[in-house]
């Protein structure tokens, strides 16, 4: 079996990305609560499609680290149709092994559609509801764990086992639409001995059942589940970290131009600062990293395709504003 540095667990999905351009979005007066409306029972046309293969919070993850100098792999289940062949086809031109990557006979891969108005999205999803079975991966240096289906609570269990018999591992989570919805006391064990959780501003609220404005309080609370760092990232404002002692922030790295899309910006965040904290950086200086990949990846279609190798990355730090620096808050 090979020794891996990061080996990322989650589902994995084609994206289907529809361009609209006869929509529009309505919002409560404080600007909350949107929605995306379309003419009922007519013909819609759209501006163009983008098919994206392999992508998902771990996926993504995945790919990032291969780029940056990982020797990565991921743990996922895929069907036996066209669109697992050419999943499993983006992974290996990514060099991220499918060694751990299960092909479930009869079954679909999970299909998405994302319609893309403007910059932002709104995500038609469907997990198949796969057979979770956890195979021995040995000790690589770092796990990343993330979205999974609804029917994978059982596995949840698993995993924590094996992260409690192979101490050794580092772990980083970030927690999926599914594993929020069963709730922090279901998980308590993960969240307990994950070495980093990293989320968005909702999604702690949502975690914690708070309805706490302060991120840095938000992250203290996060931190008493038990990890060892905390980041949150709150959108255009920025991204934080917390280690239990100290606190810092980060702001947005400026974008070159206005973003196409934002799909795949917090992953790209989330996985990079891990990454930088697996490369041995400090805290402070993975903070630094995220931010940057996070802005490459919205100037692209996709969650993938803008991820940054490691001398773009250092370009992208080299070229930074002057205050583009972490702040102890």
């Amino acid at each position: 079996m090979e020794a891996y540095d990061f080996v990322a667990i989650g589902d994995t999905v084609t994206d289907c990305f529809i361009k609209l351009k006869d929509a529009t979005v309505t919002c409560d007066i404080d600007n909350e609560n949107c929605k995306i409306c379309m003419r009922f029972k007519d013909k819609i046309p759209y501006e163009d499609v983008f098919i994206v293969p392999g992508v998902g919070n771990a996926a993504n993850a995945a790919v990032a680290a291969s780029r940056l100098g990982l020797k990565s792999a991921l743990i996922a289940n895929v069907g036996d149709d066209f669109y697992g062949k050419e999943i499993v086809a983006n992974f290996k031109n990514e060099n991220v092994s499918t060694e751990f990557l299960t092909i479930n006979a009869g079954k679909k891969t999970n299909y998405h559609y994302v319609l893309w108005y403007e910059a932002d999205r709104t995500i038609l999803i469907k997990h198949e509801e796969y057979n979770y079975n956890l195979p021995y991966f040995n000790d690589p240096k770092w796990v990343y764990f993330s979205s999974m289906a609804e029917n994978s609570l059982a596995f949840h269990e698993v995993f924590a086992k094996y992260m409690e018999e192979h101490p050794k591992i580092k772990l980083a989570f970030q927690p999926g639409t599914y594993q929020m919805k069963f709730g922090k006391k279901k998980l308590a064990a993960i969240y307990k001995r994950s070495d980093v959780v990293i989320c968005n501003k909702e999604e702690a609220q949502r975690i914690l059942e708070s309805n706490e404005p302060d991120v840095k309080k938000l992250m203290q609370e996060m931190a008493s589940l038990g990890p060892k760092i905390v980041s949150i990232t709150d959108g255009p404002n920025g991204a934080y970290a917390y280690d239990g002692t100290s606190a810092w922030f980060i702001p947005m790295y400026p974008d070159p131009k206005p973003p196409q899309q934002r799909t795949g910006a917090g992953d790209a965040y989330s996985s990079t600062f891990v990454i930088g904290l697996s490369m041995g950086l400090r805290i402070e200086e993975a903070l630094r990293w995220g931010p940057i990949n996070s802005m490459s990846v919205v100037q692209h279609v996709g969650a993938q395709k803008g991820l940054l190798n490691r001398l773009q990355l250092e370009k992208f730090l080299e070229d930074a504003p002057k205050d583009y620096l972490p702040k102890l808050i």
